[in-house]
């Protein structure tokens, strides 16, 4: 509405001031022009008086003073009355207008009969009432009265009045000027009032749709400036902060963006929570461990609520105003939670939580031991077996030398083992270390296959074991570390045949791709339990130590170098198993581009 927006209040502002200037302006000429012409009426009157005073009294001759009385009374449209003793005399004057008082109304009015009896001069104004036709008519009259003495010595009294309605036709006239011009004025004051306030608040409406447009997010839009007043600066004021809000809202941005890259770039969750629990920012890790937790409570539906594991420790974190650690286990996988609280002065306005998944920690702690325990494992029983055998020797418990070479090759197939054992952790450790050195060369992949799987053909006759080799393929050259390959190759086919009962089947499977060569050794052994399958390439992994036949047992470590040898040569190892059916290992190696 335009009463509503500043045009109109500003509008009507001034127009009110205007129009009540006017009105006080119109009433206070309209009084004075209203007493201008009293008074001028009065001195007319009075100067009148006095001309025909000065007539009456300079002249001898009654009826002569009297006719010039009477003409002087016609051209000034005015009625005398005169009292001369006991003698009276009124003119005659039939001016359009004019208004005769009877001759008995001068010595009867308290006020008129002043000049007759005290001889003083009286100038009123007023109703005198007549009677025309039997009705009172009233009639506003000024009358001025000055006593004379004429050149005979008598004494006399002259009336002189006139109708109020010509003062009042002057006055109208006046009146009409003057409210003529103040609706003037007025119609002109709106006119230029609205033209004011429009061009005044112009540049106000534009800064009012400017500021909307700055409030959806447009910042580019700028104020033209077209005066150097308080608008115009208020105009550059604008534009300026427009220009700040733009750069302070980039500067957010880049650094909102930038928080998120970091938070999204953490290894940790991150969850911010208000006061009262409800989840507000999240980063990847966070969203996953909620998933986990909410599978976890068969709540599979999204929520913005703590998991009810996560509930109480952020009650203590509110209540207390501390941070808190605490430990959760979900779907097997063990998180170290850290809340902290968020002040807004000295008010805690929420809380943040750093998770971190500490399942890895928590496992190599575990491996570490375990590395530790197999070890000592792995080491007592030769070293039980030396010390054992070398007292027999000192105390000269083998009597005969059969009993010696027997003890001494016992011996020495112990101090042999130990050395296995060494050189393999040792290799093991430069493998993890990241120091395994390759010494590449192109091969022909099937008759590399071929010499190792010659190479066990007497063990496996030895176990009663069925080896074969199956090839496929026809691009047999491939480059990679001959000895590796068959460090890899003989390990597996060597825990095969040593898992595989009498009578059962090993198989070496060799096929070539343009992408690669992949390797299979199948065998119909006792297998791998179903819970031992994602640990069987850790260090000093033993499944089962009753499928291992004989003494001749193994490190453990085998299966962990193969792999490191592998992933070293860019490739992948992997098993699959089925117990009291058999064991498959197969790995596949990527092919390399010769220069």
């Amino acid at each position: 509405m335009l009463w509503r927006s500043v045009v109109g209040k500003l509008w009507f502002t001034i127009l009110l001031l205007v129009s009540v200037v006017l009105l006080i302006l119109t009433v206070l000429l309209l009084q004075f022009f209203e007493r201008f012409h009293i008074t001028q009426a009065e001195e007319q009157l009075t100067n009148h008086a006095n001309v025909i005073v000065s007539v009456l009294e300079e002249n001898e001759n009654t009826d002569e003073a009297l006719n010039t009385v009477e003409r002087i009374a016609g051209s000034y449209n005015t009625n005398v009355a005169l009292y001369q003793g006991d003698n009276a005399w009124k003119s005659s004057t039939n001016t359009r207008g004019a208004i005769e008082l009877p001759l008995s109304l001068f010595p009867e009015d308290e006020q008129l009969q002043k000049v007759l009896e005290n001889r003083e001069q009286v100038i009123t104004h007023g109703d005198f009432p007549i009677t025309e036709n039997g009705e009172e008519v009233h009639n506003e009259i000024f009358v001025v009265g000055m006593p004379f003495e004429m050149t005979n010595g008598e004494e006399g009294a002259l009336y002189l009045y006139q109708s109020l309605a010509v003062i009042e036709d002057t006055t109208g006239q006046t009146k009409q000027i003057i409210l003529l011009s103040a609706g003037i004025a007025i119609i002109l004051t709106t006119v230029f009032a609205f033209f004011l306030s429009t061009r005044i608040t112009a540049p106000l409406r534009k800064m009012r749709q400017l500021a909307l447009d700055v409030a959806k997010g447009d910042f580019e839009t700028k104020v033209p400036i077209l005066t150097n007043d308080e608008i115009g600066q208020l105009g550059n004021a604008f534009n300026r902060m427009g220009r700040e809000l733009n750069h302070n809202i980039q500067a957010l941005n880049q650094e909102k963006e930038q928080l998120s890259l970091i938070l999204s770039s953490m290894a940790d969750g991150v969850i911010t929570m208000d006061r009262r629990g409800s989840i507000i920012v999240t980063n990847p890790p966070a969203d996953r461990f909620l998933q986990s937790s909410y599978f976890e409570n068969n709540d599979m539906e999204a929520s913005n609520e703590l998991p009810e594991g996560l509930k109480n420790l952020f009650k203590q974190v509110v209540s207390t105003e501390q941070e808190q650690l605490n430990e959760v286990d979900i779907q097997g996988r063990s998180y170290a939670v850290l809340m902290t609280p968020l002040y807004d002065n000295h008010f805690v306005r929420g809380v943040v939580a750093v998770i971190r998944d500490m399942t890895e920690e928590r496992q190599h702690d575990k491996l570490r031991k375990d590395f530790i325990a197999n070890v000592s494992h792995e080491l007592r029983t030769p070293i039980s077996m030396l010390q054992g055998y070398s007292e027999a020797i000192i105390d000269d418990i083998a009597a005969t030398e059969e009993d010696k070479k027997e003890i001494g090759k016992i011996i020495y197939d112990e101090s042999m083992r130990m050395g296995r054992l060494v050189n393999e952790l040792l290799d093991l450790a430069r493998m993890e270390a990241g120091f395994i050195q390759l010494n590449k060369e192109l091969v022909d992949i099937f008759l590399l296959s071929e010499k190792i799987h010659k190479k066990f053909q007497g063990l496996a006759r030895e176990a009663e074991v069925g080896l074969k080799i199956v090839k496929d393929g026809t691009q047999p050259m491939i480059v990679l570390d001959p000895d590796r390959y068959e460090q890899v190759v003989t390990n597996l086919i060597h825990n095969a045949i040593r898992h595989t009962e009498p009578g059962g089947t090993v198989t070496l499977y060799v096929i070539t791709f343009p992408e690669g060569i992949r390797i299979k050794v199948e065998d119909t052994g006792s297998g791998i339990p179903e819970e031992d399958l994602p640990y069987v390439f850790e260090r000093f992994y033993k499944a089962d130590k009753a499928r291992t036949r004989g003494r001749a047992g193994g490190t453990g470590l085998g299966l962990a170098i193969a792999k490191n040898i592998v992933e070293a040569h860019d490739g992948e190892i992997s098993v699959h198993s089925r117990l009291k059916e058999g064991t498959t290992f197969h790995f596949f190696l990527p092919a390399e581009r010769n220069g």
